[in-house]
């Protein structure tokens, strides 16, 4: 498969970069930043200079042209304000949403956050208030699109080695970490199946392994 990941240089998109050349899959990750290509290169992805920040439809349906499936995996990141998170974890998925149906590729990954789905606590901090609702919204325009979609919420990130072994789950599932290799390896198992189409997923560490937690989301 041809694999189109926005946000190609982030944490969780190198790890399904590696993972998905690995099985002989075809990942192309959208970066931002001509810097980053080697990493990309590294990780067995092909890179494409396109920012999500900056371009067009057509711009972006063009480099989706002939793919398999999109992968949502921008992020504004943690040092980021308020207005890049709706630029970005918002105004980014909803234009590649938008790519993606001008292009014809029906199969939409999105990665998202537990806590998305449900207004900000009143009175927390104003940046991750910001990215919570960026989430929700971006979310909410998923859903109401005629895609395959997925919306994947994983629990708390970390970088410690993945376990394969998860809790996956409609929500609501209680707040947990999992390691950014474990949710790489949860999306890819989602590209190979429909039993992902049309669910909101929360993910967290747990002790069933992936294969058989992807599976068990049904037929």
């Amino acid at each position: 498969m041809r694999i189109v990941i926005a946000g190609g240089h982030g944490k969780i998109a190198l790890r399904l970069e590696r993972l998905l050349a690995g099985r002989g899959d075809e990942p192309v990750g959208l970066i931002r930043r001509p810097e980053h290509e080697p990493d990309i290169q590294a990780a067995g992805a092909r890179a494409v200079l396109c920012d999500l920040e900056k371009a067009s439809v057509e711009e972006v349906a063009a480099h989706l042209a002939g793919a398999d499936a999109v992968v949502f995996a921008a992020g504004a990141g943690p040092d980021s304000g308020a207005a890049r998170k709706d630029t970005v974890d918002r105004g980014a998925s909803v234009l590649l949403a938008d790519a993606a149906e001008r292009a014809g590729v029906s199969r939409f990954v999105q990665i998202s956050s537990m806590g998305a789905g449900k207004p900000p606590e009143p009175g927390g901090d104003e940046v991750w208030a910001a990215y919570i609702t960026a989430k929700t919204e971006a979310e909410n325009d998923l859903r109401g699109r005629d895609l395959d979609w997925t919306i994947l919420r994983p629990g708390a990130l970390t970088d410690v080695p993945g376990t394969a072994l998860v809790t996956l789950s409609d929500p609501p599932l209680p707040p947990g970490q999992v390691p950014r290799e474990d949710v790489a390896a949860v999306i890819a198992a989602l590209l190979d199946t429909p039993a992902g189409h049309h669910r909101t997923l929360e993910l967290i560490g747990g002790d069933t392994p992936i294969e058989t937690a992807v599976r068990a989301l049904g037929p």
